[in-house]
């Protein structure tokens, strides 16, 4: 049984890993391409894009899944630090170097989102409920293959689904609404 257990851990460590070196090629091509200043905060803004503007848990999941296999941190707990980092990443950028979000049509269209509260806050505010309700469903997922399954678990995992549906068909509604293009992406 801890042979399975390190072959889990170790499967999840190569993937956290892969995402990294993602993460470090794109700033490395960015600070290559501005410099390394600006390679690191663009890099930090898309990354937050990612965790603020896509209805899953993503751009989290880089430290959501490897923490809860690792050390048993309930993911939704590493998603709430990791919206709160997105958030003051933004905050920050936002008041003292906005000039970072002309860099990229990704920061561009990321820049409309956040000064522009009505209407565009509301794909903060729907995928913020999409990626905490998926984050809540992969930990039900891990807590009920180590505990016994209950009725009560199978409702809300049913529950869970049909909302997160929900969710991702308005979330592409919205987009389409609000001529934000994806494919500009």
């Amino acid at each position: 049984m801890s042979n399975f257990k390190f072959k889990k851990h170790k499967k999840a460590f190569a993937k956290f890993i892969l995402l990294l070196a993602i993460l470090i090629a794109y700033f490395a091509y960015l600070s290559w391409k501005y410099d390394f200043a600006t390679g690191g905060v663009v890099a930090a803004i898309t990354w937050s894009f990612f965790v603020l503007c896509t209805p899953i848990a993503d751009a989290g999941f880089l430290l959501d899944f490897p923490l809860r296999l690792l050390f048993k941190i309930k993911m939704i707990f590493t998603e709430i630090t990791v919206w709160i980092l997105a958030f003051t990443i933004n905050i920050f950028t936002l008041n003292f170097r906005p000039e970072y979000y002309e860099t990229t049509i990704l920061t561009n269209i990321f820049h409309k989102i956040l000064t522009n509260p009505i209407p565009y806050w509301s794909i903060i505010l729907l995928c913020g409920a999409g990626t905490f309700l998926s984050v809540y469903f992969g930990d039900e997922i891990l807590d009920s293959v180590q505990r016994k399954k209950s009725k009560h678990r199978k409702y809300h995992m049913i529950i869970s689904i049909i909302l997160f549906i929900f969710i991702l068909f308005a979330y592409y509604s919205l987009i389409k609404k609000l001529e934000i293009n994806i494919e500009q992406l």
